[in-house]
């Protein structure tokens, strides 16, 4: 009986079992839901083998990039695709030359932007070369990543300059306003795009020259760059178009990447009117060292030339005496480095030109005009002229007999007799004609004292109020202010304590020496060993006096340097004696023997 029970519950139960089973076949069919795997790599594909991108493809696709689906267990809106390039075979090492793509299976590159990936990884320009590509595929939160397959592609990159603006065509220039802008120029990046460092250079040169030797400005890694006044009148001076002139001056950037790719932009012209500005000439060349000027060759230690102050050459003519040794070459700077200077051949004055030179060796007048480029060597001399000199009013008759001393770079020391008629100091033969040229000969006057400045071709000296021989000085030190300084030069006294039987440092009691012309003072005396000496034109402290410019050199028969002020006293010779001493105030030297 139990087992009966047990059977038909079991087909009560089967029953129901296959009546339900019918009920739901009755019901609307569901789909069976999908089942996803973790996803599976990508495979990479290009729309070209090769590709050589121009100028003109700057913001043209030039290149697709498309893949499969990785097949995630997510929407696609998820998904997040790396595409990585580097140089063939170079496994992938620059890992930072990428593009990242969300939610699409293709990504496109214009010509601008592909050149940008191939300057990262440091491919030339024209220059045919391979990338390969790779792509990483993952979930958006970078979960699951899969790679692709490699793919390779000729590629070529192409210049892509920068392009120059100016913000005026044409700008003036005046010294008033030396400090205010005067004109902006910019340019857009080198390889637009490239996140490489770029350095920019902004050249110019006057118009027609075609940048064979231009002029630059590091401008670093800024996109502008404004310029004064003053500097755009530098700029056009530098061109090579005289101060004082307008001329028309090309402009153009130079971008240098790091693996040294340089292109240039397009050329902007700017026309400039300049004015003349304070100028600074200077006197390098071989000749520096061996005349205590500098070092050799050196802008920054030259002497500098003076400037004429005369209105019509004003900042356009300057000049320089000095003495040069023989085969001695040098040029003018404008400025203490090389950036401007000139040479030049024939009397023509011209920016970078040859070195001059002088055959002889002497002292030298040199002079140029920056304005109308020319140039003059001649013989570097001063003279007394006038009706108060022996020389009358004939400057044929001033040389030699009544010249000054050569007594260093621009500076002259001599002593003549005056009486009345007024005088001058001149540095030639002839008179001025009033060419204002760079040949002309310079006479030199002032209506004032002792230590005014001197006016070139112009007013004559006062006579001396008594007549007697007097010291004149052409200083010509400070290159703004070339000045005089007189003082009577009737006696000459030797004063210290290196003299046997005369009173210490006595003015009044030490012997005078005897004026043999031509600013020879000579003595013959006892001196006693290392002791000081110094030469004093008068009988008291506050004459003019002389010292010793030699660094205490005691040598005998040799030649010492003097000074006029601010040096030390005159060592006497190491050994005790009767000595004859001469003073050559011409000459700027004292010799014991």
């Amino acid at each position: 009986m139990k087992n009966i029970l047990k059977l038909l519950a079991a087909s009560f139960i089967t029953i129901v079992f296959f009546a339900a089973c019918n009920k739901t076949d009755n019901l609307k069919k569901v789909e069976s839901l999908p089942v996803y795997a973790d996803g599976i790599s990508p495979v990479l594909s290009s729309s070209v083998a090769s590709v050589a991108p121009t100028l003109a493809d700057s913001n043209n696709v030039v290149i697709t990039f498309s893949w499969t689906d990785p097949k995630y267990a997510t929407d696609l809106s998820h998904t997040k695709y790396i595409l990585t390039i580097d140089s063939t075979n170079k496994s992938f090492g620059a890992i930072n030359n990428t593009k990242t793509v969300v939610g699409a299976l293709s990504t496109t590159m214009t010509g601008r932007e592909l050149n940008a990936y191939l300057l990262n990884i440091g491919f030339k320009v024209g220059v045919e070369q391979s990338i390969d590509l790779i792509l990483t595929s993952s979930y958006a939160n970078n979960n699951q990543r899969y790679l692709s397959n490699v793919i390779t592609v000729k590629v070529k990159p192409f210049a892509d300059p920068s392009v120059l603006f100016t913000q005026n065509t044409s700008v003036t220039c005046q010294l008033a306003t030396a400090s205010s802008p005067s004109n902006t120029f910019s340019w857009t990046p080198t390889f637009k795009g490239f996140t490489g460092v770029v350095n920019y250079t902004l050249q110019y040169d006057s118009a027609g020259k075609n940048f064979v030797a231009p002029q630059e400005v590091n401008i670093n890694s800024d996109l502008s760059k404004t310029f004064t006044q003053g500097e755009m009148n530098d700029i056009s001076f530098a061109s090579g178009i005289p101060y004082g002139n307008s001329g028309k001056v090309e402009f153009r950037v130079k971008g240098v990447t790091a693996n040294g790719t340089t292109l240039y932009s397009n050329v902007v012209n700017v026309t400039i009117q300049s004015y003349v500005p304070i100028l600074r000439l200077y006197l390098p060349g071989g000749y520096q060292a061996a005349t205590g000027n500098g070092n050799n060759w050196d802008p920054g230690t030259a002497p500098e030339l003076i400037r004429d102050l005369r209105s019509a050459v004003f900042n356009k003519m300057y000049y320089i005496y000095i003495y040069l040794p023989a085969g001695s070459e040098f040029k003018v700077t404008a400025g203490r480095s090389w950036d401007v200077n000139y040479g030049g051949s024939g009397g023509v004055l011209s920016q970078n030109g040859a070195n001059f030179s002088v055959a002889s060796s002497g002292y030298y007048r040199v002079s140029v005009n920056v304005s109308n480029l020319t140039y003059n060597i001649m013989q570097g001399r001063m003279g007394f002229v006038g009706g108060a000199t022996g020389a009358g009013w004939n400057p044929p008759g001033v040389f030699p007999n009544y010249a000054l001393g050569n007594a260093g770079t621009n500076l002259f020391v001599g002593l003549t007799d005056f009486t009345s008629g007024g005088w001058k100091l001149i540095d030639n033969d002839q008179w001025n004609n009033g060419s204002n040229t760079v040949d002309e000969t310079r006479s030199y006057g002032s209506t004032g004292g002792d230590g005014s400045t001197l006016e070139v071709n112009g007013t004559n000296f006062n006579d001396y109020a008594t007549a007697g021989r007097y010291r004149v000085i052409w200083d010509g030190r400070d290159r703004d202010n070339v000045k005089y300084f007189t003082s009577p030069g009737t006696e000459m006294r030797i004063v210290g304590d290196g003299i046997t039987g005369v009173p210490a440092w006595n003015p009044g009691a030490s012997p005078q020496m005897t004026y043999m012309g031509n600013g020879i003072w000579t003595k013959t005396l006892d001196l006693e060993a290392n002791k000081d000496i110094k030469f004093l034109a008068g009988a008291d402290w506050g004459a003019f006096d002389y010292e010793d410019n030699s660094g205490g050199s005691q040598s005998v028969g040799t030649p010492r340097a003097i000074k006029w002020e601010g040096g030390a006293n005159f060592k006497t010779p190491a050994t005790a004696g009767t000595y004859t001493i001469t003073l050559n105030e011409n000459l700027q030297t004292v010799t014991i023997n």
